[in-house]
């Protein structure tokens, strides 16, 4: 798949296929060496030429996305619109009972909803801070809360299971 995509307001032409479990990748006909992972809704686990690098995308209206990584947030705008449109305006939502978990080790230092709670997909749930940084845990999809299985001040590890949206 051949894309062209704008990063942080810089044009690049980017292209993944897959070969098997290796996954090629060619950014402005430069060939990587990459390997990617989802380890929660919307957070990747991304082997680049040997380094690694957690990111997270969170899709946005209109084929537009907002990718943080390395303690840096970026806008990038897809310009194969087809890639990311969703049932909502380009926001891509998961489907069925979705547990929600920590990208990393933290603290959850805000809770902002509760069970019974309807929310929207991209709607905070939680705040977690983790290496002096608060991440905003969103919804993956519409629907309601079922359980919030932390409270403020606790400690969770990569992948604790903080809330279950149905």
């Amino acid at each position: 798949m051949k894309l062209a995509v704008q990063i942080a307001g810089k044009k690049r032409e980017v292209e993944v296929a897959r070969d098997g479990q290796r996954l090629l990748v060619r950014l402005d006909g430069r060939e990587l060496a990459a390997d990617a992972v989802e380890v929660a809704t919307g957070t990747y686990s991304i082997l680049l030429d040997g380094q690694s690098f957690e990111v997270r995308v969170q899709p946005e209206p209109g084929g537009h996305l907002h990718v943080q990584t390395c303690g840096e947030e970026f806008p990038v705008e897809v310009r194969d619109p087809r890639l990311w449109r969703g049932k909502r305006g380009g926001v891509l939502e998961a489907e069925g009972r979705q547990q929600v978990t920590a990208p990393m080790p933290g603290k959850i230092v805000r809770v902002l909803v509760a069970a019974g709670e309807k929310v929207e997909a991209g709607q905070g749930l939680l705040v977690v801070e983790a290496m002096k940084m608060q991440n905003e845990i969103r919804a993956p999809k519409s629907g309601t809360v079922e359980r919030v299985l932390v409270s403020e001040g606790q400690a969770v590890t990569a992948g604790h299971v903080l809330a279950i949206v149905a």
